[in-house]
């Protein structure tokens, strides 16, 4: 891989979280900001009211609060638009400094409408739009559409799958966004390849998970039950209640009740 342009780089991390232990930890650590999400292992949603005030109260650095309403796509109905609004008012409220956002239309391009409206709502704070641009049909015209809608950052791994991989095509999108907009690196960066990110790229922000497996402290342990499921296969597939099933099952409850003889 060619090195980018040489110059003296301060770099910033973002943390990744979805706990107060790890927004905590990830200040410790020496983070520069936090992105606050919810089911990091099912790709993030909207955290909760309870730890977005939790950790604007006991975190000194910014934090960024991630607007993504459910797991799946990235095209909104016109009731998720009305979440995602709600929640930028709520993380308004509690101080976050900025918030995290994305939406493609059914074409995979940027929903522009939608984009500059969920900015205008955040302003006075930062926003940068997730990546979901990685997903888009088009990333020239995808960055071009962020830099006309004034969005303040990109979250990027430059369309590859790691930002390791697309570390080349980082360094282009910097280019690109000619200060204009500042680019965010991520997608799986480690201790082990952070470094070369940077050197290849030229990005001053990075965008991390820092995770490893912790143990549960409980001593009691119900074997035979569990809450965990599978995710999803891939990223356009999501499971989703039906109202047809909800109809059937409240059909065969009262069904039960009628014939039960001892109700």
């Amino acid at each position: 891989m060619e090195a980018a342009p040489a110059g003296s780089l301060t770099v910033l991390v973002e943390a990744c979280v979805d706990a107060i232990d790890a927004a905590l930890e990830a200040e410790r650590g020496g983070a520069g900001r936090i992105e606050l999400c919810g089911e990091l292992l099912q790709g993030g949603v909207t955290p909760s009211a309870g730890l977005i005030g939790a950790v604007r109260d006991r975190l000194a650095i910014p934090v960024f609060v991630l607007i993504r309403p459910r797991t799946g796509d990235f095209l909104y109905s016109d009731d998720e638009r009305d979440v995602m609004r709600r929640d930028i008012a709520l993380a308004k409220s509690f101080g976050a400094h900025g918030v995290v956002i994305g939406a493609l239309t059914r074409a995979g391009d940027v929903d522009d409408e939608l984009t500059r409206m969920l900015i205008d709502i955040a302003r006075p704070m930062d926003v940068t739009f997730h990546r979901a641009f990685d997903f888009a049909r088009d990333q020239d015209a995808a960055m071009d559409a962020l830099l006309e809608a004034g969005v303040d950052r990109l979250l990027t791994s430059g369309g590859a799958p790691t930002a390791r991989e697309g570390a080349v095509a980082l360094a282009r999108l910097v280019r690109r966004a000619d200060r204009k907009m500042t680019i965010l690196a991520g997608g799986s960066i480690t201790s082990g390849n952070a470094a070369e990110v940077v050197r290849v790229s030229g990005v001053s922000e990075i965008h991390v998970r820092a995770a490893l497996r912790a143990s549960s402290a409980m001593e009691h342990r119900r074997a035979g039950v569990s809450l965990a499921r599978a995710a999803s296969p891939d990223d356009y597939e999501r499971m989703v209640t039906r109202s047809d099933e909800i109809a059937r099952i409240v059909a065969a409850s009262r069904t039960m009740l009628r014939c039960s003889p001892e109700l």
